[in-house]
This record gives structure tokens, sequence and C-alpha cells, in this order.
């Protein structure tokens, strides 16, 4: 299935969409990675952007100066980054902060499993690679916060259009779709091991 989502995003927008599904997002996705996540979960910091039912994006982008934009800013790079270094923080954040839309590199474990089923949220993942792709489809740079951070770590507020595509790898049912893969390739390399014994097992 491919849908369209637009921030504000409900819960019953979610309720349908399923692992393995494309999707993508229009409206505001703030990048918010590492140490984001540990201000406001290990050091009780509030973010300084609110994203509630909003979209966030692990990711550290490349940005230059802009005459013509109204931050003063525009994005050049922005692949998203390793969504498994989140995962200690990822429960408490949707928890926290209300988050319906997780947008990174790779699959995330139990904790964002659990986040996204309670709380109603998504995470999804964003082909590897297409980094200046993805810059072309952020229209403006809203705002930045956070900026004592660095240009990675920073809260790059982001207003983009047909974002993606993004491939659903949890959904708010408790389906990791990385997980559904591993069991299958597990399943399926003991039954070609098994066929390849029978075949080699005169060799000692």
């Amino acid at each position: 299935m491919s849908t369209t989502l637009t921030t504000p995003i409900s819960a019953q927008d979610l309720a349908g969409i399923r692992v393995g599904d494309v999707i993508r997002l229009s409206g505001r996705l703030v990048t918010c990675r590492d140490v984001a996540h540990r201000r406001l979960v290990e050091e009780h910091r509030a973010l300084p952007v609110d994203v509630h039912d909003g979209a966030i994006l692990h990711a550290g982008p490349i940005v230059r100066p802009s005459a013509t934009a109204r931050s003063g800013f525009e994005m050049v790079s922005v692949g998203p980054t390793t969504s498994m270094r989140m995962e200690k923080f990822e429960y408490e954040f949707i928890k926290q902060t209300g988050v319906r839309l997780i947008v990174g590199k790779g699959g995330m474990g139990p904790g964002t499993v659990a986040g996204c089923q309670e709380f109603g949220a998504l995470h999804c993942v964003f082909p590897a690679g297409n980094a200046v792709i993805a810059a072309t489809e952020v229209e403006e740079i809203e705002d930045a916060q956070w900026r004592d951070l660095g240009m990675p770590e920073t809260l790059w507020v982001n207003r983009v259009r047909d974002f993606g595509p993004l491939i659903v790898s949890i959904d708010t049912h408790g389906d990791n779709l990385f997980e559904q893969q591993r069991a299958r390739y597990e399943q399926r390399r003991e039954q070609v091991l098994a066929e390849l014994r029978t075949k080699v097992g005169f060799i000692k």
C-alpha cells in the first residue's frame, strides 16, 4: 500500500498502515538524533521544537547559508543515520513527545516496537545513499534549534513535500519488518542447509 501523510498526523491516520507499506510525508520534518534524544531522556530537557503528532528524521544533514531563505539556511544533503543508535532512548522519546513518525536507516528493536504500539507511531526507513535526492524534497528550512550541538545534531525544522519513499519497518500493531525478514532468512537457511547436506553428506 502507498500512502501520503501530512503533519499533524493522528493515530487514526496510522491505523491501516502495516510494515512493508510505502508512504510519503508532507509538512514538517525535524532532524533529531543522538544528542537531542539524550538531552530529552537523560537530562530531562524539553525539546525546543514541538513534535507532537509530528515527524522526526534520524539524520545529520549538510546545510549551507542562504541569502534568500527566511531562516538563512538551505539543505544540501540529508541522508538518514543509523536508527539503532537511538534505540535505548526511543520508547521514552515517543512517550514524552507524542511523535507519530520516526524516519531513519536500518531497523530498531523492542523498545521502539513497544513505543510505536503503545503510543501509536511508525518507524520508517529512507533508502540509504540518496541524501542529495532527499534534500531536493525539502522545500524550506524553517528554523534551527540547539545550534550549539553543531550542524549534524542541530534540530533542523524542515518543510517537506512528498518526502520519501519511506518503507514502514515498525507499525502500530507491533510488527517489525526487519525481525520478520530475519526469521524468514533463518527458516530458509535451515532448509537450504538441509538440502545441501543430502547432496554432499558423503564427503568426509
